[in-house]
């Protein structure tokens, strides 16, 4: 089964999970720090970089791993959201707005003194 690897540390990434499972979403998830991440070919560094979603050998990375979490969702409107975040078409805003989005997740809502911590670019999107 896949599963959205996050930054257990991060408060604003803790604060993301608990809005994506209001939206519905059914993916497993687990802190990166918990997780046996060789088992899932990642690494600390990985995780504290982006969000991950791991199905079988298919890594998703940032803006693509939030996109795969929202089409597990148990409602439409939300799947919907997550195929046009995923999407091609939208790549070109999406993956520098999850970037930027990693970068300042110190400055947004829920954030804790590990967002504080500078995202480590180990995998470009």
């Amino acid at each position: 089964m896949a599963v959205l690897v996050y930054d257990g540390d991060c408060g604003f990434c803790q604060w993301s999970l608990r809005w994506g499972l209001r939206l519905g979403i059914t993916c497993e998830h687990v802190a990166g720090q918990r997780a046996d991440l060789p088992a899932l070919g990642l690494t600390l560094a990985d995780v504290e970089a982006a969000a991950w979603y791991v199905d079988g050998d298919r890594l998703l990375r940032g803006h693509e791993a939030i996109a795969a979490a929202l089409r597990t969702s148990r409602y439409v409107a939300v799947r919907l959201a997550g195929r046009v975040i995923g999407s091609r078409a939208l790549r070109p805003v999406a993956a520098p707005a999850y970037t930027w989005v990693a970068k300042h997740r110190h400055r947004l809502p829920g954030a804790s003194e590990a967002c504080g911590l500078p995202p480590l670019d180990v995998r470009k999107n």
